[in-house]
């Protein structure tokens, strides 16, 4: 019996190590912690208060970070731009009436002129230069903080300059026309509709170049005036305009500033034969009775002023200056365009009979009645009321300016 015991016992004990030794060969893979947690023996809850008395606990928050230094105050941002103004009703910066007068100095005008432009300007906002072409006297400037600007875009009157570059270059003959679709159209026409498709064409003819060349020996881009206080020099650009090229630039002025005393010594030129004087704006009555012309340069462009004449006659007789008609022969360029939120409303002019000769330059700055034409019936306006008080037909005073206009026109 304990034989058989002891054979029992030992079995049992070799069954037992032998099973040690395949647990220790073959291990058991461990469970993935998500597995894991979900053979996990379940953990009473804690008693709580929820518990303990039958209702909600109140929630208690806790703060679980430390707290933090300050960040450093941000530097405080720039003020705002002022807003651009924009006039009541519509998309203009400029006023369209005005005070012109507020701040001119007048002391050495004709004041018989600078009534007449104070009173066909009326209240527009805009400025009047008037200029006696014989000599290159400012007779009157009304609104000079306009007249003395850094300029503006000269609209169409910059077609005159173009047409007598095209004409001095031989681009263009009096008689030739230019086809633009189904139209044949020679200068005189498409200056007094102020056609835009004609000037560009000949500026593309001529080349930058020649109308830079050209529109410099005219005065754009230079003073017009000799020791005129507060004038400046205008603008023109180096390179042809980015929109539009040369041909913007010949039918609009694009990337142009002209003031209003170039247009007024352009205009002279033509009226007196091809001098451009400087502009000489004097102080007061004794210098304009001491008054003494100076030549800038001579413009070869003598042979050139009947054909410009007849389109700018033309845009007074049946173009865009129509507003200007009056009984005597009035010769002008109207100008309309927009630039910088404003309208412009140009008209370089010259009565064309009498014995007095006057340069009149209107511009109108605003909104939409600032345009050409209504420039052009302002000036037709100064030149009737001057000619009620017979100013064109009255003799001039001899004077050293008279004596030296004479001179200049008449020496061979």
């Amino acid at each position: 019996m304990k034989k058989l015991f002891l054979v029992a016992f030992v079995f049992c004990l070799g069954a037992a190590t032998n099973a040690n030794a395949a647990i220790k060969k073959h291990p058991r893979k461990r469970r993935h912690p998500a597995v894991a947690a979900t053979h996990r023996a379940p953990v009473k809850p804690r008693p709580t208060a929820a518990t303990a008395t039958g209702r909600p606990a109140p929630i208690v928050r806790v703060a679980t970070q430390s707290p933090r230094r300050a960040p450093a105050p941000a530097p405080a941002p720039p003020p705002p731009a002022p807003a651009q103004v924009v006039i009541q009703g519509g998309p203009w910066t400029e006023p369209t009436y005005a005070d012109s007068t507020a701040g001119d100095m007048v002391d050495g005008e004709d004041m018989v002129i600078r009534r007449a432009a104070v009173e066909a300007l009326g209240p527009f906002n805009g400025s009047v230069v008037a200029v006696d072409p014989n000599t290159g006297r400012i007779l009157t400037m009304v609104n000079q903080r306009v007249a003395l600007s850094t300029g503006f875009q000269p609209c169409s009157t910059i077609k005159v300059a173009v047409a007598l570059a095209g004409l001095s270059e031989k681009a263009i003959r009096p008689a030739n026309r230019f086809r633009l679709g189904a139209l044949r159209m020679d200068l005189t026409y498409a200056l007094a509709h102020s056609n835009n498709y004609y000037f560009a064409t000949l500026g593309e003819k001529l080349g930058f170049e020649k109308v830079s060349h050209y529109a410099h020996l005219f005065g754009y881009g230079e003073r017009a005036g000799l020791n005129v206080a507060g004038e400046k020099p205008g603008a023109f650009p180096s390179a042809a305009p980015r929109n539009g090229g040369v041909g913007m630039l010949c039918s609009f002025g694009e990337e142009i500033s002209q003031t209003p005393l170039q247009l007024a010594a352009l205009m002279s030129a033509i009226a007196n034969g091809g001098t451009l004087y400087y502009l000489q704006y004097p102080h007061d009555q004794d210098e304009a009775s001491n008054f003494v012309p100076l030549v800038k340069r001579r413009l070869e462009i003598g042979s050139l002023i009947p054909t410009i004449k007849a389109g700018m006659r033309g845009a007074v007789q049946f173009g865009t200056a129509h507003r200007a008609r009056e009984d005597g022969p009035i010769a002008g360029k109207t100008g309309t365009c927009s630039e910088n939120h404003a309208h412009l409303g140009w008209f370089g002019s010259f009565n064309d009979a009498g014995e007095r000769k006057l340069v009149v330059v209107v511009l109108l700055t605003g909104g939409r009645p600032a345009i050409g034409p209504l420039a052009a019936g302002i000036a037709g306006d100064m030149y009737r009321r001057l000619g009620e008080r017979n100013y064109f037909a009255a003799s001039q005073p001899i004077t050293a300016a008279t004596l030296f206009s004479r001179q200049v026109c008449c020496a061979k």
